[in-house]
């Protein structure tokens, strides 16, 4: 997506919790996972590209010893392309899934030259020949960590829209991802026509409740609906495109019910007939467009102020039946605190927006 311009130095809340800007702490620190947060600033300026999520995982991707899987839906970062071609160079196995609109976007120079550094490392790359979007957003390394969330590998990602990423520090997980990657690298299959399942759908990591599902297979909006359902107390989220209208009415269900709902839309699209926007803005709900003059890229919920759902996922029909998706559902109180910071400060740039 391209829309005007915002620029981001990374919010990070690592395993060591650096916490960026925003962001406060009082708890422990974690010690399975790192949090990021892009910051973007406006005006653009050269000099704020760098210090970002890009280093962050070119620092991850430099840790592999002996393998890389990586599906990323959109690609220009050059450093990210050089760090995955020095660890071929080393003897890591380094495989790539991406979509074919990407790899053959010859238009964009960026994108073609981090293909060309890849290519020139004889890394093997698989684009999914179809309409339907791969739009995964993850690396697994060694089996054993997986960076996700809703943050492409590009510089306008990184250094114009508001994302996320996490890394976590679970080999269960990794197997969960290695499998999905399987089914398009090895098995080439895409979308509905993967096959369901992964090894823990549900698992505990370091004592904290996580699940894991991936579009289309594994019909990943009714566990959505399903989350939301059980909220007691709030429901604020972050969404760049909500379209689903199972979703929105379930989101809407509970606000009748009580419970305290605020979003913020990503303006582009939001005033369609298909956004959800107006009908939650009908309904009375506290619902704003973003003041990002660039994007609002997250797609996240946040319930209770303890459970987060968030992923490459956003709240579409394409997401939930065409596309190739991951999300996200954990419960910590942690976790769930850093997204509400970025929910919040989101928030107030929507309340006072950025001027072009």
């Amino acid at each position: 997506p391209t829309k005007p311009a915002v620029t981001p130095a990374a919010t990070s809340v690592p395993a060591t919790p650096s916490l960026v800007s925003t962001i406060p702490t009082t708890t422990a620190p974690a010690t399975w996972y790192d949090l990021y947060f892009t910051t973007p600033q406006y005006p653009d300026k050269p000099e704020y590209h760098h210090g970002s999520l890009d280093e962050q995982l070119v620092a991850f991707i430099n840790t592999a010893v002996k393998t890389i899987d990586l599906a990323d839906y959109d690609f220009d970062l050059a450093n990210v392309a050089t760090a995955l071609a020095q660890a071929a160079q080393r003897g890591v196995r380094v495989r790539m899934v991406t979509d074919t609109d990407t790899l053959t976007n010859e238009k964009n120079e960026a994108v073609q030259n981090a293909f060309s550094i890849l290519k020139k490392a004889k890394i093997p790359i698989l684009d999914d020949q179809r309409s339907p979007i791969m739009h995964n957003k993850f690396l697994v390394v060694d089996n054993a960590a997986v960076w996700t969330g809703s943050w492409n590998f590009t510089d306008g990602d990184t250094y114009h829209l508001n994302n996320n990423a996490i890394k976590i520090m679970s080999p269960e997980l990794a197997q969960n991802y290695t499998t999905e990657f399987e089914k398009m690298f090895v098995q080439h299959t895409f979308g509905p026509n993967k096959t369901p399942g992964v090894p823990y759908p549900v698992l505990t990591i370091n004592g904290v409740h996580v699940e894991n599902y991936f579009a289309a297979e594994d019909h990943v909006a009714n566990h959505v609906v399903d989350h939301l359902k059980q909220a007691k107390q709030s429901i604020h989220f972050l969404a760049f495109s909500f379209t689903s209208t199972v979703i929105g009415d379930a989101v809407r269900e509970q606000a009748k019910a009580g419970v305290n709902v605020a979003g913020v839309f990503e303006t582009t699209g939001s005033e369609t007939k298909f956004s959800e926007y107006g009908r939650m803005k009908q309904a009375g709900l506290d619902v704003l467009q973003d003041g990002n003059p660039y994007v609002m890229h997250h797609k996240v919920f946040i319930i209770d102020g303890r459970e987060v759902i968030f992923g490459s996922f956003n709240f579409s029909n394409n997401a939930d039946k065409d596309n190739d998706e991951n999300l996200l559902i954990i419960d910590d109180a942690q976790i769930a605190a850093a997204f509400e910071a970025e929910f919040q400060h989101v928030r107030d740039v929507a309340l006072h927006p950025l001027k072009k």
